[in-house]
């Protein structure tokens, strides 16, 4: 099962209504945008420098 964590974010007023401004026009909610764009960069960054492989955390 994937485990979701919560991410907090200060973004200034004007930037964030055009952030959603754009999600609008995307069609996607400002939080499927963001994971959109996370995704889309380590993609980009894999593809350059190779598959990020990470050490399972201990809980």
């Amino acid at each position: 099962m994937k485990v979701e964590r919560h991410f907090g974010l200060r973004i200034e007023d004007e930037l964030l209504r055009k952030f959603r401004y754009v999600c609008e026009y995307d069609g996607r909610s400002a939080n499927a945008q963001i994971l959109y764009m996370i995704r889309k960069c380590v993609q980009e960054y894999e593809k350059e420098h190779g598959e990020i492989k990470l050490e399972l955390e201990k809980e």
